[in-house]
């Protein structure tokens, strides 16, 4: 467990079982991270039900910020951003510095859209993009992005290549870490026209951290890790390749032994801490999701991805190579 203290703002009505998922979620990660304090958002009488059952120590590292409404998947992003919701009122939290980040396993729309309105997007990125850690055999692979931006153009894909390298090296300090394009097949001129056009742009990159670009990877490349330690795809393949390997991982029993199930994501590109978990997540995933925004903000991690985006000293990044743990 890493030291110091972490402020999460937890909504407490996103998702597809909230708000039990959610209280269950926030109660194992308060009894697992002594250093971790919630700002629970959303009904005061769900709140009060969570502190209930804690200890005395427990309870003075939790507060609560009533909000009634949550984010309905029928809603539009736009709308539901500006709406009096729960997560609205946890990325306002962050904005104004009474949370140090946010949690969410609502619409990924309606998160993605009201931390970018909130929190506001870093220079240069016009659309933020999820990543996912999954725990491949030979170590991590990032993965991105997984939900943000479900149409992207081929220069979206070449600045999220080098989101996913600084992440890589930031996040679980990757060193040099690879980073391949998803498509159809390795040689060069496969894939649509998005990868097709996006290629040539990714390997004439200069990547942060001496990440070097590997070229085209298939998607047992996601799963094995050898290739690449960093992957690349737009955020329709990338949520449907996400999800058929969670069911790969129920039918098989389980994800290798380096990590857990990848259903929690960080959002870069915003000028805050975000992580949105699967909507259909459960107590264990959304404590994993906390876990990760605790993570996060202890390593500095959304400051230090920025500044090694605007080219930052080498110092940024790390100087030793992990593939031992994915961060749930």
């Amino acid at each position: 467990m890493e030291p110091g203290v972490a402020r999460i703002a937890v909504d407490l009505l996103g998702g597809d079982d909230a708000p039990a998922v959610v209280v269950d979620g926030a109660l194992r990660a308060m009894r697992a991270d002594p250093d971790l304090h919630l700002l629970l958002v959303g009904p005061t009488e769900v709140a009060g039900g969570l502190v209930d059952v804690l200890t005395p120590a427990q309870r003075a590292r939790v507060s609560i910020r009533p909000v009634r409404h949550a984010v309905t998947m029928a809603e539009q992003p736009i709308q539901s951003s500006r709406a009096a919701t729960t997560v609205r009122a946890a990325v306002a939290a962050v904005a104004e510095g009474s949370a140090d980040a946010v949690v969410s396993a609502g619409s990924t729309g309606g998160t993605v859209t009201a931390a970018a309105l909130g929190l506001g997007r870093w220079p240069d990125v016009r659309r933020p993009a999820l990543v996912a850690t999954l725990p491949a055999i030979a170590g991590p692979v990032v993965l991105l992005d997984v939900g943000g931006s479900l149409e992207p153009r081929a220069t979206t894909l070449a600045r999220h290549a080098v989101l996913g390298a600084a992440y890589a090296a930031v996040a679980h300090a990757v060193t040099g870490p690879r980073v391949g394009l998803l498509s159809v097949g390795v040689e060069a001129g496969k894939g649509d026209r998005l990868r097709r056009a996006a290629d040539p742009l990714l390997a004439a990159l200069t990547l942060p951290c001496d990440a070097r670009y590997v070229g085209l990877v298939e998607g047992y490349d996601v799963a094995l890790g050898g290739r690449a330690d960093v992957v690349v795809t737009d955020g329709f393949t990338g949520n449907v390749l996400l999800k058929a390997i969670e069911g790969a991982y129920a039918m098989a029993g389980g994800p290798p032994a380096s990590g857990g199930a990848p259903r929690a994501a960080a959002l870069l590109g915003v000028a805050g801490t975000v992580v949105v978990c699967h909507g259909a997540a459960q107590g264990e995933d959304v404590a994993s999701g906390i876990a990760l925004a605790a993570h996060l903000w202890r390593r500095a991690a959304t400051t230090r991805v920025a500044t090694l985006l605007t080219a930052g000293p080498p110092a940024d990044c790390p100087d030793r190579s992990t593939h031992t743990e994915v961060i749930p």
